[in-house]
């Protein structure tokens, strides 16, 4: 595969013509925390912009980006060990296969890191460091990019750091057709998953019992690693937001609540559909549904590139607050803010709530979810669907239309 076929190379290019001359960039696969003692968390979850830019998910890798006078250098760094040391932890990734998946021609040993480095440096000739130093919250746990950091200014003072972040951000909100296939089949697993909760409901079930008809779905396809934590929640508990507990009794005559998404080649999906436990719902359970539904086809039916997610969302309170209207609910639009109480859109890629601003117009290549709900606490009834949607130049294309959502197909599948 030549540097100009390969789609990392092909970011990594996108992403040189964005920093200036004189400046390194260096990105972190990461490496997995510990649980307690020697026990790490697994699997390993890597970086996101390292992936996106190698295709590597290998722990303890780094890639260097370089330019110079006009020139440009790419290294990747993988970590290699000892005939003893595979024996204890396995192979690693070999030097070949690496340069294979990632179009990067020059990969040289972790271990080599520090002296490749200083000596590109002992010229004085950089200027700017890009250390991706993602930053959701103020409290966060640090990554390897921010204790690099500190070490980095103390041995190169005069070398300002930069982050390349917002710039990977901009590249990784439009997808192209290989991420695009990449959540497709993250979402053709997850149909199987949610078929299987669907077709294996009963009344008096404990929550994570239906949760594990879902995992069983997924490993069965080899996934191991879940989009996020898994919501399935009964009754009153769905109108919590992010429930995960996941560990009560779903009585009959109650709707579980069930948001989940697998993951295919680090991409993800993010389904959510609530189903009656017993198999079929009451006249109200699917009143209230229908209402939900009717918002998601009105949000889907307004996307198009230049309308942004907010936008998006003041159709879906003008849907709901509307409907519940007129079956007495509220008496006023503003009152739909204590039944519907979160945004109706964020977008899906390499991370579950993807990067990009909620300010941004889209684009056509940008994945959303559209996820329209309302929680009425009072009754036991909590409900969201949401679906999977790719913007196209001429509006949208539901990526999950394939998962049942319809009342009345659900009941016939709950049927058996």
């Amino acid at each position: 595969m030549t540097e100009t076929m390969n789609p990392y190379a092909k970011r990594r290019e996108a992403l040189l013509r964005r920093i200036p001359d004189g400046s390194i960039a260096l990105f972190f696969a990461g490496q997995a925390p510990y649980m307690s003692g020697d026990h790490p968390y697994s699997p390993f979850h890597v970086n996101r912009n390292f992936f996106y830019l190698t295709g590597i998910t290998q722990e303890h890798s780094r890639l260097l980006l370089a330019k110079l006078d006009g020139n440009e250098q790419i290294i990747l760094f993988t970590e290699h060990v000892s005939e003893v040391e595979e024996k204890w932890t396995g192979k690693r990734l070999p030097d070949q296969l690496a340069r294979r998946i990632s179009g990067i021609a020059e990969v040289q040993d972790l271990a080599q890191f520090e002296t490749t480095l200083g000596r590109m440096l002992r010229t004085g000739e950089y200027e700017w460091l890009y250390l991706d130093v993602e930053q959701d919250r103020f409290h966060q746990t640090e990554t390897e990019a921010h204790r690099f950091a500190r070490i980095f200014r103390d041995k190169y003072p005069a070398i300002v750091i930069r982050n390349p972040y917002a710039e990977v951000c901009r590249m990784r909100t439009v997808k192209d057709e290989a991420e695009i296939d990449c959540i497709r089949q993250a979402i053709d697993i997850t149909r199987e998953g949610v078929l299987a909760m669907m077709k294996s409901a009963r009344p008096g079930m404990w929550e994570y019992e239906l949760e594990a008809h879902f995992d069983f779905a997924l490993r069965s396809r080899g996934v191991r690693e879940h989009a996020f934590p898994p919501i399935v929640a009964g009754g009153e508990r769905a109108c919590v937001l992010h429930y995960v507990d996941n560990d009560q009794v779903i009585e009959d005559g109650q709707l579980v609540l069930c948001d989940l998404g697998a993951q295919y080649g680090c991409y993800s999906a993010d389904i959510t559909r609530t189903f009656p436990i017993s198999g079929r719902f009451t006249p109200r359970q699917r009143e209230i549904y229908n209402i939900v539904l009717a918002a998601m086809e009105a949000t889907i039916e307004a996307i198009r590139p230049g309308v942004t997610t907010s936008e998006l969302n003041d159709v879906t309170k003008s849907v709901l607050a509307q409907e519940l209207k007129r079956i007495g609910l509220i008496q006023d639009d503003g009152e739909v803010a204590r039944y519907y109480y979160h945004g109706v859109s964020h977008r899906l890629g390499l991370d579950t709530h993807d990067v990009g601003s909620p300010k941004w117009p889209l684009e056509a290549g940008d994945v959303i979810t559209v996820e329209p709900g309302l929680y009425i606490a009072e009754e036991g009834i909590g409900i969201r669907i949401e679906d999977d949607v790719l913007v196209t130049e001429d509006g949208a294309v539901n990526l999950s239309l394939s998962i049942p959502k319809d009342p009345d197909e659900i009941e016939r599948i709950m049927r058996g």
